[in-house]
């Protein structure tokens, strides 16, 4: 964390005063001073030396009973099947994909996708998520719901390449990204490939070439099973992550959705553009096996996502490198393993997949901040502050959320309309089980 000690000259916006910093390092600080001018961090102080900071027309806020953080971020989610929380329960992972989900979003219609994004955006505010990457369809209607609200987004739509309309979806998200990317500080775009098995090898490869065209990303799901390794190398000769990188997709910046099932020889492909996304309560929910993340995992880009809420039911991604790290210890049969750190890098990293310019408490970085109240039983009394936010904290102790320096949640309450969020939610889901499902042109 960068501190300015000496005589500064600096506009404000915001002052939170007095608070318990704990930096993207995991790192604590006490009675420190942040102040805020035009989204990002100009000066951080010691408490009570404010000489140089113009306070002028400033909000200030006492933080001396708040620890503050960069803000949360959710690296891997499909944030419209909020609509689908609860559908499919206690059913194996083919009927789960094959009998419920992909049936009813065969039916999906933009007001359906635009109601289940604003509603995830606001529990992921909740949780004190500050920018999220989606990946689902009608992009349009989830950037509608990201303007309509105070996070951050970085989308990618999703395409499957067995899609008998394929060209046409491609043409589709080449000219999205031309119009949108850059038109706004809380939005970002790239290429989003549903998953190797659902690209076939010339499809998958135009998808990567277009991401290069476009100077963007991808962000797609690689060997969430077993069996997609196995029927990989069964037709192709190749683990699913020697698909993507044959196709070119190590030469961008990508997001790995899970990657469960990653083998020994894939890590070798992997680039420095690379993050991969885990969402351990889908693998356990979904019975998908213990596999290879949890094998020298400090050797892996791994970050914290939570799958939809159709399979996680909650969109925390706190929650996910908690059970993440617990798995860990259980696995290995080492309580020292996966420790506090550990967990908190991981929980960190996401912020380095966006070009947000988010994740630091440091002068210079976007004010995208979480400010955690841990004085409350349950949490209380803190000893360890990056222990009692990631082993005892959840949405109730996230008392406010900051973006780009203007609050999206204040006082234990999101800065949306609850009661549209809610409504509008009803009425979609109820909209769509009315349809009920439809038929698919392919199996998971």
């Amino acid at each position: 964390m960068m501190v300015d000690e000496k005589k500064i000259h600096v506009k404000a916006d915001v002052i939170l005063k007095n608070a318990g910093i704990l930096d993207e390092t995991g790192t604590f600080y006490t009675a420190k001073t942040l102040v805020i001018h035009k989204g990002d961090i100009t000066a951080i102080v010691d408490a009570g030396e404010m000489k140089g900071v113009d306070e002028t027309g400033a909000e200030v806020v006492d933080c001396s009973q708040l620890v503050i953080t960069p803000g949360l971020v959710n690296l891997h989610t499909h944030s419209p099947m909020t609509l689908f929380r609860g559908l499919a329960e206690d059913v194996s992972i083919d009927d789960w994909f094959n009998r419920e989900i992909w049936p009813y979003e065969k039916n999906l219609q933009a007001s359906h996708v635009h109601a289940g994004a604003l509603a995830a955006i606001y529990e992921m505010i909740n949780c004190g998520v500050t920018a999220f990457a989606d990946h689902y369809m009608f992009p349009e209607a989830i950037m509608q719901a990201v303007m309509e609200s105070p996070i951050r987004c970085d989308l990618a739509p999703t395409l499957f390449g067995l899609s008998d309309t394929i060209e046409t979806e491609m043409e589709a998200c080449r000219s999205l990204i031309k119009e949108h990317q850059h038109t706004n500080s809380r939005l970002a775009l790239r290429v989003g490939p549903h998953a190797p098995y659902t690209c076939p090898p010339p499809v998958l490869k135009t998808m990567v070439a277009m991401a290069k065209e476009l100077n963007t990303g991808i962000h797609l799901h690689v060997s969430e099973t077993a069996a997609q390794v196995k029927e990989s190398l069964k037709v192709y000769g190749k683990t699913p992550f020697q698909m993507v990188a044959e196709a070119g997709g190590f030469d961008v910046p990508v997001i790995i959705a899970h990657g469960l099932w990653i083998m020994p020889e894939d890590r070798l492909l992997l680039s420095e553009a690379t993050t991969i996304a885990v969402s351990p309560k889908t693998y356990l929910k979904l019975a998908m096996g213990h596999g290879h993340l949890w094998d020298d995992s400090m050797s892996l880009p791994l970050a914290s996502g939570t799958d939809g809420a159709a399979s996680s039911n909650t969109l925390d991604p706190l929650e996910q490198v908690r059970l993440f790290g617990l798995l860990g210890k259980h696995f290995h049969q080492d309580a020292t393993h996966f420790g506090c750190q550990t967990l908190w890098k991981i929980l960190m990293r996401g912020h380095e997949a966006l070009p947000f310019q988010s994740g630091k408490i440091a002068v210079g970085a976007a004010a995208d901040l979480t400010l955690w109240q841990l004085t409350q039983p349950g949490v209380a009394p803190v000893h360890h502050p990056l222990a009692a936010i990631l082993y005892s904290s959840g949405p109730q102790q996230v008392a406010h959320v900051m973006v780009e320096g203007k609050w999206a949640k204040k006082d234990g309450r999101v800065n949306m309309n609850h009661h549209h969020v809610k409504n509008m939610l009803t009425e979609a889901s109820n909209h769509l089980m009315t349809l009920g499902k439809g038929s698919i042109p392919f199996t998971f």
